[in-house]
């Protein structure tokens, strides 16, 4: 869709851009090298790093690109709130949602910022590599990269030395990929950017603080968690276990590349908690599982924080949403080249990493603004609830089940009127309802899931 754009638009919008982010170099010649480097990392260059952009941008030497990097005086921060900006201006919605993942750099030697053996998800194994925390803003309009931060072991941390040679902040503190997720989502709710929602993969959701911190923060989030999460005592994998199966329902997590991404899924309100929400809850926290069709012993499993209002269909189209980081990830290193860098000191890497992902987010509201000629408007499908419990497992039932149940339970066996409770939803009782004392009086409220 990118290739169908003239050529001359392309320019006017890349011009525009550069316009936007030229106040963050005070001199012409970083100015310059900026936009040549950006115009590289869009360009047909094989592998882009400073040799091959330079020999593109028309340089005789890749010096001055390298200069760029490592020398020159200008602040990666700023380009980087910019960014948010020109995302906010072209992708923002009310509903946005803010993804954080990690992804893996594949490096040889010690002398990289960061680098050590660790396990990288790129590679699906243990490598020498450095690990950056990344931040992805997703809406109806598009999805791009819009905050990252490397990620310093302690090995790293500990060595003073070992900091000062890769041009390492003195007051740069060792920080979890948690820890550092954490700062960017802070960031981008001081920021342009409209973000309602958050998602992560178990790494992140399995964390009760994070899950903790953005409930403080007033964000609602659906985040994956390990089979073995705890949720109120039970492991989450026993709790969806005892779904009935008529709480399973099929709906699609987004459109993929075949059409609609279709799972079975299922979902359940979980009690409030007394300590957190007091006697008005504004929130409700759920769990989820996803199941593959073709393959059902296949099972994901997600937490939510989310409002009173919102529907099964609104957590599973944010739990589908996770995905897009993946994508971005893929796109900013296949098209942008973000994974083909030659710099080893700290600055250099964040000076790079934004200059790609500048380049990527361009790409991404180019293809945007090609996408909104035309596109019809789709709905969600919804799902009915009664009032909310608060000693139970909730099970959320398809609409067509409810029918069935709310026709036969009307008409009775001798005509008369069943004054049974509502099918709106089926409760499982037992490890999540609160016990009660020897006076016979409720226990305590559970503590939310750990």
């Amino acid at each position: 869709m990118i290739d169908d754009v003239p050529a001359s638009v392309w320019e006017q919008e890349l011009e525009e851009l550069f316009l936007r982010i030229g106040h963050r170099f005070p001199r012409v010649e970083p100015r310059r090298r900026m936009r040549d480097y950006v115009r590289g990392l869009l360009g047909p260059v094989g592998r882009k790093n400073s040799w091959q952009l330079a020999e593109f941008a028309g340089h005789p030497t890749p010096d001055g690109l390298q200069h760029l990097l490592g020398k020159s005086r200008w602040e990666a921060d700023g380009i980087r709130n910019d960014l948010q900006g020109y995302v906010a201006e072209h992708l923002g919605t009310d509903e946005g949602i803010l993804i954080i993942d990690d992804t893996g750099f594949v490096k040889k030697g010690t002398t990289s910022a960061g680098v050590q053996r660790q396990y990288s998800g790129t590679a699906g194994r243990t490598e020498n590599c450095q690990i950056g925390v990344f931040a992805a803003y997703a809406t109806t309009r598009g999805h791009a990269l819009v905050d990252r931060e490397l990620y310093l072991p302690k090995s790293w941390t500990d060595d003073p030395e070992r900091c000062r040679t890769a041009r390492i902040p003195e007051n740069r503190p060792f920080a979890t990929k948690n820890e550092l997720a954490r700062t960017m989502v802070l960031r981008a709710q001081a920021g342009p950017l409209p973000v309602t929602w958050v998602a992560a993969d178990a790494a992140y959701g399995q964390d009760s603080r994070f899950r903790r911190f953005l409930e403080d923060a007033s964000l609602s989030y659906v985040m994956a968690v390990p089979k073995s999460q705890q949720v109120h005592g039970p492991r989450i994998d026993h709790l969806i276990g005892q779904a009935p199966d008529e709480a399973w329902q099929r709906l699609s997590c987004g459109d993929g590349a075949k059409g609609p991404r279709l799972y079975d899924w299922a979902a359940a309100r979980l009690p409030a908690v007394w300590e957190f929400d007091g006697d008005e809850p504004t929130r409700q926290r759920w769990m989820l599982a996803r199941r593959s069709i073709a393959k059902p012993d296949e099972l994901a499993y997600f937490l939510a924080s989310a409002p009173l209002d919102a529907t099964v269909a609104d957590l599973v189209q944010v739990a589908g949403c996770r995905w897009k980081i993946e994508e971005c990830f893929q796109s900013a290193k296949n098209e942008c080249g973000l994974d083909q860098y030659e710099v080893r000191r700290y600055v250099g890497w964040h000076r790079h990493i934004t200059l790609a992902m500048l380049a990527h987010a361009f790409l991404a509201v180019t293809a945007a603004q090609e996408r909104q000629k035309g596109e019809p408007v789709t709905t969600h499908p919804t799902s009915w609830t009664s009032p909310r419990p608060r000693s139970a497992v909730y099970w959320q039932l398809p609409a067509d089940v409810l029918l069935d149940r709310a026709t036969m339970q009307c008409s009775g066996r001798d005509g008369a009127a069943d004054t049974r409770p509502g099918p709106a939803a089926v409760t499982t009782h037992g490890a999540a309802t609160p016990s009660r004392d020897r006076t016979g009086e409720p226990a305590p409220h559970p503590a939310p899931p750990r």
